[in-house]
């Protein structure tokens, strides 16, 4: 199988996907159900691109499994944390944005555009399916890197949840445990994630560019929909959150500064 065929094979499965999640959005009324299945359709690409190749080696599945530990983590925390909740404020703003319109517009700019994400982050899981790989160096590098990457996510996930649920903590800025040196330790564990999943993806020949899916994940982590997004809006809403920000690094974690 070529590469222009397996995309157009995951490109199909996860547009399918997407359709079916949009079509769900309307009669729920509620777009923010993308949210969650942002996870899952990373898993359904990775897996579709193993059945399609249907080689099976060692090296595909390790790939696989850490999309899938990752997507499924993130899925059911996202379901989790939704859970008896409205709309997100950025769907609600687009509904008033696009009026009666936006249940056609959601479908290409919410959906399907996040579909296309999801294809060209998972680049480096697709092309190394396709490509002769073994069990390497760079395997047990990558898995390292990708292990930190989801100890930040599911502990510093865990951290701010313990610390929601305690009512004296109303209004307040999380900065215990990882958050003490990071503003953003869930998307830092988004980021080495997936820069451990190209690493790993560098045992299979001829991977090396689709260093584009970390690229653009990582751009989005930290100018689109992550860091940036967040911190436009969290200083109104968090008294104390500047001077937060002023002893604590936005995304990479550092030693705590004097404020």
């Amino acid at each position: 199988m070529s590469l222009p065929d397996l995309l157009l094979v995951t490109g199909v499965v996860i547009a399918a996907a997407m359709v079916v999640m949009w079509v769900i959005s309307l009669v729920v009324r509620d777009a923010s159900i993308v949210d969650p299945f942002w996870g899952t359709g990373f898993t359904i690409v990775a897996w579709t691109a193993v059945v399609a190749v249907g080689e099976w080696d060692a090296h595909d599945l390790v790939l696989a499994g850490l999309v899938t530990v990752w997507g499924s983590r993130l899925s059911i925390y996202l379901l989790w944390r939704s859970r008896g909740k409205d709309e997100d404020f950025r769907y609600q703003a687009m509904r008033r944005r696009w009026g009666a319109r936006f249940w056609i517009v959601s479908l290409g700019t919410v959906f399907l555009f996040q579909g296309l994400l999801v294809l060209v982050v998972s680049l480096p899981v697709q092309v190394a399916v396709l490509a002769p790989g073994d069990i390497g160096i760079f395997t047990v590098a990558g898995i390292v890197i990708w292990l930190v990457g989801l100890t930040f996510e599911t502990v510093g996930d865990a951290q701010l949840a313990r610390f929601k649920a305690d009512p004296d903590n109303s209004g307040k800025v999380m900065d215990r445990g990882l958050w003490r040196y990071t503003r953003h330790p869930n998307y830092f564990g988004d980021f080495c994630v997936w820069w451990g999943v190209f690493t790993v993806a560098l045992d299979a020949s001829g991977t090396a560019w689709t260093v584009i899916g970390p690229l653009v994940m990582s751009f989005l982590l930290l100018r689109v929909s992550g860091v940036a997004m967040l911190e436009k809006t969290v200083t109104k809403r968090r008294p104390g959150y500047e001077e937060y920000a002023r002893r604590t690094n936005a995304f990479f974690p550092g030693p705590v500064r004097n404020a």
